[in-house]
């Protein structure tokens, strides 16, 4: 199971391959934000396949940045990008996020790191060793969390609610599979924390590798062309 951050690896760029490909046809903002969230996505699984092997402190750093901190918000700004009208409402939360990731970033990259990177056990997963490693200030750590809160309820919550309004108007069924497939697949990651706090760390792998797919394969249905009878729905991931 330890090797399924390859797989995840993999997947999570053919996705944002598509994704950007998407973006070059559609021009959405909301594909650029999702495009970029995957990217991130795929870098924090890069770096749990490096760390598999070796130790290093830049590697660990990009894991703790893209894996921990900025996939779920960058994802979630899509979705506001998306589901959002107002032009001045998702603008001004588009230069939130930016500058907080530029912040996190700053602020990552400084944080000194403790001795016990020299006992670092590449039989475990960086997620069960950061914490003895990498030094967080309370600056860090409490952007770590609005960053994820703000993530899983704007990307999950927004699904939820685009599969909701398809059901409702008995349209685009496969949307509605769609959305429900990518608030699943947004939710697993997020188990990851409770299988570390469980003692089973080798579960989030897991976690992360159901969950790209299952986002992947939503994105697929939300996006497929299929015949229509109402042009009235709600808005879908395309």
């Amino acid at each position: 199971m330890q090797y399924l951050p390859i797989l995840s690896t993999i997947i999570t760029f053919v996705f944002a391959v598509s994704v950007f490909n998407r973006f070059r046809i559609k021009h959405g903002l909301h594909l650029l934000f999702w495009g970029i969230g995957l990217v991130l996505y795929g870098i924090g699984t890069l770096t749990e396949v490096l760390m598999m092997f070796t130790y290093h402190e830049f590697a660990l750093k990009l894991w703790y940045l893209c894996g921990a901190m900025l996939t779920a918000a960058w994802l979630g700004q899509g979705t506001i990008n998306l589901l959002v009208r107002r032009r001045g409402v998702t603008g001004t939360l588009n230069i939130i996020l930016i500058t907080v990731s530029l912040l996190a970033v700053m602020l990552v990259l400084l944080a000194p790191i403790m001795p016990a990177a020299a006992t670092y056990n590449i039989a475990q997963p960086a997620s069960a060793q950061y914490k003895d490693i990498l030094t967080r200030s309370s600056v860090v750590v409490l952007l770590t969390i609005l960053l994820n809160i703000y993530g899983t309820f704007t990307l999950v919550g927004g699904a939820i609610y685009s599969a909701y309004i398809f059901w409702r108007k008995r349209v685009l069924i496969n949307r509605m599979i769609g959305n429900i497939l990518i608030a699943i697949g947004a939710i697993m990651p997020a188990m990851g924390g409770s299988f570390l706090r469980m003692g089973l760390p080798d579960f989030l792998y897991l976690s992360e590798f159901l969950g790209v797919i299952l986002m992947y394969i939503g994105f697929l249905q939300a996006t497929a062309t299929v015949p229509v009878k109402s042009t009235s729905a709600a808005p879908s991931a395309s």
